[in-house]
């Protein structure tokens, strides 16, 4: 039983109609899932990913209208998107500077790989990194901005700031089988950034946790970030992760289904939100792939409620 990768991340935005437009028409990415936080139908949830909204991919935003995150420790910090080749670093860096998005350092290297920081209107802290073609194959949408060839094609190493490393080590080796593959130094003289991996490994399956003792402690807000899921291929592990969490005293959400998958939720030590989640049945479930993210979906147990929760809704196109 292992965990094979990121499954998706989601993050907070205060200004969802831009968010819709910076990463359909800037990031290029596609709208498959165009709904609503299934514990606060107020809010819509949208799900930007590849062409088919392949798990894996999936960049989600939460549409709440919150104060900006205070950044610090205690949180998930940096959000990696893979993208294949120095060429493609060099087409997303002029493409950047001409849709007015900053990256201060430009094209740099970090733990081996090349990669380009960067962030979106709110401050969300993203990072194109060269994944060198590993990982899997993403299927690209025929109606981005961007070429397919420069398209990003899915998630990569998602890094959380701690204060200290040791229970968080036990919980990524001991409870979820992560390994630990090497160390880094980051803005540090020193090697403070630990690589965990999942699966078969590859920037497609790594969590990096930065080790930063002297920062306060973060808010969670717009801007950041609120949780990261790992993915589990199919329902048989992922009863066997809750059996797991539970044996282990491991406190958890026990397990929801969100109909496109299902989830298991619990925190790491210092708080980070953790998920569980299944690859499948995916977005196609109740929706022709053609017209993936077009129209407000609801999974069924909200469906009797449609009139009133869209109509609550601003419209984002």
């Amino acid at each position: 039983m292992q965990l094979t990768g990121i499954h998706h991340l989601t993050a907070i935005s205060a200004k969802i109609r831009e968010n819709h437009r910076f990463y359909t028409q800037v990031m290029g990415m596609r709208l498959v899932k165009r709904s609503v936080n299934q514990d606060d139908v107020s809010a819509y949830h949208l799900f930007y990913a590849d062409g088919a909204g392949h798990p894996g991919t999936d960049l989600t935003f939460f549409d709440w209208p919150v104060p900006a995150e205070r950044r610090g420790t205690h949180s998930i910090t940096r959000t990696h998107l893979r993208v294949r080749g120095r060429e493609a670093l060099e087409y997303w860096e002029k493409r950047l500077e001409e849709q007015g998005v900053t990256a201060p350092r430009g094209i740099t290297g970090r733990d081996g790989r090349e990669v380009l920081d960067f962030e979106d209107l709110e401050g969300q802290r993203l990072s194109l990194v060269d994944d060198g073609g590993a990982g899997f194959e993403p299927t690209p949408w025929e109606r981005s901005p961007v070429p397919a060839e420069f398209q990003i094609r899915g998630l990569g190493p998602i890094v959380i700031s701690v204060p200290g490393i040791t229970q968080t080590e036990i919980v990524l080796t001991e409870a979820l089988g992560m390994r630990h593959a090497r160390d880094y130094a980051h803005d540090s003289a020193q090697p403070n950034v630990r690589v965990y991996e999942m699966g078969e490994g590859g920037p497609h399956a790594e969590l990096h946790v930065a080790i930063q003792p002297d920062l306060p402690v973060a808010r969670q807000g717009a801007g950041g970030v609120h949780h990261v899921a790992f993915r589990t291929p199919n329902e048989e592990e992922y009863h066997a992760w809750t059996k797991r969490l539970n044996s282990l005293g491991i406190s958890n959400s026990g397990e929801i289904d969100r109909y496109w998958f299902r989830s298991l939720y619990f925190r790491e030590p210092n708080g980070i939100l953790f998920e569980i989640a299944t690859d499948g049945p995916g977005f196609g479930v109740d929706e022709d792939p053609a017209t993936l993210g077009e129209k407000v979906v609801l999974p069924p147990f909200l469906e009797p409620h449609r009139a009133s929760i869209v109509a609550s809704l601003k419209p984002i196109d």
